[in-house]
């Protein structure tokens, strides 16, 4: 790069909280570092803590988030931050009015992880219909025994939610034939229209007749237990759940409960309750339920993608431009 480009980072430091970041997302990398700025990296496979995170927030100027928690009293720590540029679309780890408070800008990248997390929702739904995880076990375990599962073709989808994954979850479903219906009090009609997909006004009345229910909204205090007792209780009898999303939206209890009755036929989870997940968690006791420890988002071409948008918004920011996906 040239002297121009180099400079703008130089003397500034970019703190890198996301694990594996010089191994998957290399190229977002390599566009700070050919700006000048200096990186202090995750080099652990988890998360920093809010100890940890204290300590490296004191004269950062940008971060790369990963999971970590920007919470108000992490902010408290951060003298000179100017940006915090998250490594995926979730912004649940971050206190956004604390950051507004400190004038630090916060951007996402919508839509960045949306194919990824789309077709694992889709392999949820053919794992379960086919069952699988059971004839990998019988496979495995010497038994040749024989599984009926159920084809997707021709089932009834209901998406709770309507953004970038749920409407890139419709797309890759034109093929197998089956209907759609929506719900998203934000979603675009026109686009629904175009995807053949049937917006409802509320969650009950999305589920009524869904074989398959796929939870693609973001958490809030008013999304939170969205899948409770009272919307299992609305669902088709054994409709099977995909949650890719946020494990708070759905009630773990209430659907142990649906799986205990049979109200739930079956359940793929990428996403709970209580991160990360204890090898006791019952959930785990049911030969019905595929499950991925928070993953879905983790595919080589999304973390591409994202890395690249992400230290772009940073070099924009101190170049003096507007950066994209900018939420605060």
């Amino acid at each position: 790069m040239g002297n121009s480009a180099s400079s703008v980072g130089a003397g500034r430091t970019v703190i890198v909280g996301a694990v594996r970041y010089e191994q998957l997302c290399s190229a977002g990398r390599s566009l700070l570092l050919d700006h000048g700025f200096t990186l202090v990296e995750n080099e652990t496979t988890v998360p920093w803590t809010a100890d940890e995170l204290r300590a490296h927030l004191s004269g950062a100027d940008a971060a790369v988030a990963g999971v970590e928690v920007y919470d108000a009293e992490a902010l408290q720590h951060a003298d000179r931050l100017r940006i915090i540029s998250r490594l995926g679309v979730g912004l649940d780890n971050v206190d956004l009015d604390a950051a507004r408070s400190r004038e630090v800008i916060v951007v996402n990248v919508p839509g960045g992880n949306a194919a990824a997390v789309a077709e694992l929702a889709i392999g949820f739904m053919l794992s379960l219909l086919r069952r699988m995880p059971e004839m990998d076990d019988a496979a495995r375990t010497g038994r040749w025994d024989r599984f009926v599962g159920r084809e997707l073709a021709g089932k009834s989808v209901a998406l709770l939610g309507f953004g970038a994954t749920a409407r890139t979850v419709a797309r890759r479903l034109a093929g197998f034939d089956v209907s759609l219906t929506a719900f998203d009090p934000f979603g675009d009609r026109d686009v629904a229209e175009r995807l053949g997909v049937r917006l409802v006004d509320s969650p009950a009345e999305a589920v009524a007749d869904a074989d398959i229910v796929s939870v693609h909204a973001p958490h809030l205090p008013q999304t939170h237990h969205l899948v409770d007792d009272a919307l299992i209780a609305s669902m088709r009898q054994g409709a099977v759940l995909v949650n890719t999303s946020r494990g708070p939206l759905v009630d773990q209890d209430a659907l142990v409960r649906g799986l205990e009755s049979g109200a739930i036929g079956g359940a793929g989870l990428d996403v709970f309750e209580v991160e990360p997940v204890r090898a006791d968690n019952p959930l785990f006791s049911f030969p019905n339920v595929v499950t991925a420890p928070h993953a879905a988002a983790d595919s080589a071409e999304a973390y591409e993608r994202i890395g690249i948008a992400t230290a772009q918004a940073i070099v924009d920011v101190f170049s003096g431009r507007e950066p994209a996906g900018r939420a605060v």
